[in-house]
Formats: C-alpha cells, structure tokens, sequence
C-alpha cells in the first residue's frame, strides 16, 4: 500500500513538470521580454530573426511566448 501511495505522488509530481514545461511563459526575463517587445515592434512576426538577438531561444519559443502574452493586444485580420 505505501508502495502505490509514493508511486501516485511521483506521478503527480511528473504530471506537474509536464504542465510548468508546456508553459510558454516560463523561462522568460524582463530583459528578453523587453527585446522581444522592441523587436516586434520593428521587424513585426519575423520570429526567426528575433531568436537571433535571444541566445539559446528558438523562433516558437519566442512566437508561443508573444502570443499568449501579447494576443489580445497584437491580433492581427489574416
């Protein structure tokens, strides 16, 4: 019994990584948030070259990031 007792709560806990890990707003600092912002602003959605001002940031890092940040402010009519 306390087998499966310390088994459901390992899972809980990998169940709960998973979640932080999928969180496109972890990892961000104000910095980055602030480059990211001033590069929108003058280059527009060209996320691959934004990833190359953010060193060890991949453009849907940085595209999944803006987006659940900035969506209702930066939507766009396609």
């Amino acid at each position: 019994m306390e087998d499966l007792i310390s088994h459901s709560s390992d899972e809980q806990t990998q169940d709960n990584n998973e979640v932080t890990t999928q969180n496109p707003n972890s990892g961000f600092s104000e910095d980055e948030d602030m480059l990211i912002a001033r590069m929108f602003s003058l280059v527009g959605e060209r996320w691959s070259l934004i990833a190359g001002r953010i060193p060890g940031r991949t453009a849907e890092e940085i595209e999944k990031y803006w987006v659940s940040k900035y969506a209702s402010s930066s939507t766009t009519k396609r």
